[in-house]
């Protein structure tokens, strides 16, 4: 993700999430938190480049926590959320983490399934985590980053979805 992004990021931000961070955010991410990697889905289309989804990861050791991540609602379904998660795992993985956190509302079952998918396990529950809705949070890990059965698994998700010219960057 570079600053020539953060505006439609953001615009993908409020459009998928409740409680969808100010557009400072991003920037404090890209220019002033050294912990923190964000990457971007794009395509292009007759108006040029444009931005499909994205990811905020924070590494803290050999840990990382996924801030957040979302998929414009166009372009849903497609398995682009799939290939950057991976892509933002493997990236992960080359600087050394070896287990991954997040939360997802208990609600949000298309996430939950897809998390599942890359070996997720549910590690609690913060009860009314979300301010918006007093929605409770799982707390999800993903444990063995390091291990090469995982990265081959990662790198096979890698493969963009048919029909569709996307390329991650970040």
């Amino acid at each position: 993700m570079g600053l020539d992004d953060v505006s439609q990021v953001h615009e993908i931000d409020i459009l998928s999430i409740s409680l969808p961070w100010p557009e400072r955010s991003f920037r404090y991410e890209l220019l002033e938190n050294s912990s923190s990697r964000l990457w971007v889905v794009e395509g292009e289309d007759e108006a040029g480049k444009r931005i499909l989804a994205f990811i905020v990861l924070w590494l803290i050791i050999d840990e990382a926590h996924i801030g957040t991540i979302a998929v414009h609602p166009d372009f849903r379904r497609l398995g682009l959320g799939q290939m950057l998660l991976a892509h933002a795992l493997l990236r992960a993985a080359s600087e050394g983490v070896t287990r991954v956190f997040l939360e997802v509302r208990r609600g949000n079952i298309s996430a939950q399934m897809m998390y599942q998918k890359f070996g997720f396990i549910l590690d609690g529950v913060r009860p009314r985590y979300y301010q918006d809705t007093g929605e409770d949070a799982f707390l999800l890990s993903l444990s063995g980053l390091q291990e090469a059965n995982i990265k081959a698994y990662l790198r096979k998700l890698l493969v963009p979805p048919s029909g569709e010219q996307a390329s991650i960057g970040g």
